[in-house]
């Protein structure tokens, strides 16, 4: 083995003669990555066959992004067919035949949708999560090779509440100008989050709270994760307040390894999170329950875009494409999946095609391009 990789170092050393030493050590860095295999995944027959998944490009920069998937997906042959729906921002509710669509097919790849602000309208975005009872939301927050960041060493799992808390859309007005909201919450997200560590090899949970002022409701989540705490010895567990998480985010976001929040915190910290490791464009994320998962760019923020990123046809394709290898893993097509994220991260790494938010003049097309052709 040695015999073999020295050549390649050699290549490599001088290949790069003249650029930085960091553009160096990011391109050993992905090398290594690339040249690692995992144990061998054994299928049960039958588990090759293409899989349906339901798709809904959304409102904004969402059709090029999911467009920018459906090419990926047929230049690899992955083993999924998309079934599209139209669903915007605007409607009153989501039609019943995509509830269900995700229904039968499990699996539902989703651009983003639009969310008007106040006047009593729905979020799409919770309806559906309310409906297929997508409780748990998870953001993968972390550097990739090539792209600098003030903080190295960020790789920060969010996982926070779905469909309780405020997003349970509890609230009605008492009498005029007064306003009544419920806040509640479950131990199933704190399962959750322990599961996903244990499962994924991390060391340690982190839940954020407010329960110094919501001593109830917050004291009823910090009790919940307390208790599932002491089921998984081999983990280690602590707590801390949103706001000082914020600030100890932005300082030193290294400290940080699963994150469980309740969901209006979480949509905070995971967006913050997010802009910390490298923008909103590039963070992958999902929604599951015991029965259904979505999977979608994983910060909300920016998710639709302008109208004139649409128009330029320059949205940021990685957060969905990253979010679409989590769905291959998800359907267990791991060898699809790694091929995908390899891909994705070398096009980052070598910096020559990226969209406007990563510093780059790139489209979506010339991005989606680089990646196919960095398919192995």
């Amino acid at each position: 083995m040695a015999r073999r990789t020295l050549p390649i170092l050699k290549q490599l050393l001088h290949s790069s003669r003249g650029s930085s030493s960091d553009h160096l050590i990011a391109r050993l860095g992905l090398s290594c990555l690339e040249s690692k295999r995992t144990v061998t995944y054994m299928p049960r027959p039958g588990d090759g066959a293409p899989r349906a998944v339901t798709l809904v490009p959304g409102d904004g920069i969402g059709p090029l992004v999911t467009g920018a998937v459906e090419q990926v997906m047929e230049a690899m042959h992955a083993p999924v067919y998309f079934e599209r729906y139209e669903v915007h921002g605007d409607m009153t509710k989501v039609p019943q035949e995509v509830i269900d669509s995700i229904r039968k097919n499990k699996v539902c790849l989703k651009g983003g949708l639009a969310t008007p602000v106040g006047g009593g309208v729905s979020s799409l975005n919770v309806q559906l999560r309310k409906e297929l009872d997508l409780y748990a939301s998870l953001v993968n927050c972390f550097n990739l090779p090539g792209l600098p960041t003030r903080h190295e060493n960020v790789d920060i799992v969010v996982i926070r509440e779905n469909t309780e808390g405020e997003y349970s859309g509890l609230e009605h007005e008492v009498v005029p100008g007064v306003v009544e909201s419920l806040k509640f919450c479950s131990e199933r997200i704190a399962k959750y989050a322990f599961e996903y560590a244990y499962l994924n090899n991390r060391k340690k949970v982190t839940a954020v709270h407010k329960a110094n002022i919501m001593k109830l409701a917050d004291g009823l989540f910090l009790e919940s994760c307390r208790e599932v705490a002491t089921k998984y010895p081999g983990i280690k567990y602590n707590e801390i307040i949103v706001d000082n998480c914020c600030m100890q985010l932005v300082s030193k976001p290294e400290q940080f390894d699963v994150m469980v929040t309740p969901n209006l915190y979480g949509n905070l910290v995971a967006n913050t999170a997010a802009g910390i490791a490298g923008g909103t464009g590039v963070m992958p994320g999902g929604n599951v329950g015991a029965d259904h998962a979505i999977f979608e760019q994983g910060a909300s923020a920016g998710n639709v875009g302008n109208e004139k990123l649409v128009q330029q046809k320059k949205a940021n394709p990685v957060a969905l494409l990253l979010s679409s290898a989590m769905m291959l893993r998800h359907l267990q097509f791991p060898s699809f999946a790694d091929r995908l994220e390899t891909a994705v991260k070398r096009v980052i790494s070598e910096e020559k095609y990226r969209t406007k938010d990563l510093g780059g003049g790139s489209t979506t097309q010339e991005v989606v391009d680089a990646v196919i052709a960095n398919l192995d």
